[in-house]
């Protein structure tokens, strides 16, 4: 177990309560909605994956950007006249997203009360600021963190500028997340320590091979193991 006085910058989506499965739900219905002739749900992805990415780099992340780029699919695959009454169905689906009650990962409230004793937390996430607010709030968990940092995008010069902006020592300083592209292999290469909580549902579009570490990563199995870490 590590010494009192770390800082912790721990992800939210996926890594504190579910996340990533209410988009895949939407998708799923977004694909009846579609009702393409001849494309599999599969190959309708990989053009919204192409979509979103392009997006992302202008618009960043969140379910109202999904929604976006939902509507630009639709736009790009419909084999029918596509209507207003298509438009607001997608809209649907994305509010639904919006509107979803926080589903906490198991052991997640009494591992970071425990964390909280030990050491510093820091919620570190992206994606648009006011819906991620938003879902602290409602998750009953932000007293656990001394600050909650939502940033665009987490890439090396994000947490680089973010380390140096709050003076913390990088040795001392560990990133909790799912994501290898977003939470591991840009604090590695930060200079940080990192924990890989895995989730069986991580967005795709997360998924990365993660970095060696050399000696600064950990992986674990669930978010609860981190008690006997921390």
């Amino acid at each position: 177990m590590k010494a009192p006085g770390c800082t912790l910058l721990v992800d939210a989506d996926d890594t504190l309560w579910e996340n990533n499965i209410y988009f895949e739900r939407a998708f799923e219905r977004f694909c009846e909605l579609l009702g393409h002739p001849s494309m599999t749900p599969e190959e309708v992805r990989e053009v919204l994956d192409g979509i979103e990415r392009a997006n992302n780099r202008v618009h960043g992340y969140g379910a109202e950007n999904f929604g976006r780029n939902l509507r630009q699919c639709l736009e790009r695959l419909a084999t029918r006249p596509v209507g207003t009454g298509d438009f607001e169905a997608v809209n649907r689906l994305t509010g639904r997203i919006l509107d979803h009650p926080i589903e906490l990962i198991d052991g997640v409230p009494e591992t970071l009360e425990h964390l909280s004793e030990r050491h510093e937390l820091i919620l570190f996430t992206k994606g648009e600021a006011g819906e991620q607010r938003r879902k602290v709030e409602r998750s009953g968990l932000s007293g656990y963190f001394t600050h909650v940092e939502v940033v665009k995008e987490k890439d090396q010069h994000t947490y680089e500028r973010f380390v140096d902006a709050r003076a913390l020592d990088v040795e001392a300083t560990w990133m909790i997340g799912n994501s290898p592209r977003s939470d591991i292999n840009p604090a590695l290469a930060a200079g940080l320590q990192a924990v890989f909580v895995p989730h069986a549902r991580t967005w795709r579009l997360e998924h990365e091979e993660i970095a060696d570490g050399n000696g600064r990563l950990v992986r674990v199995e669930s978010f609860r193991e981190l008690k006997g870490l921390f």
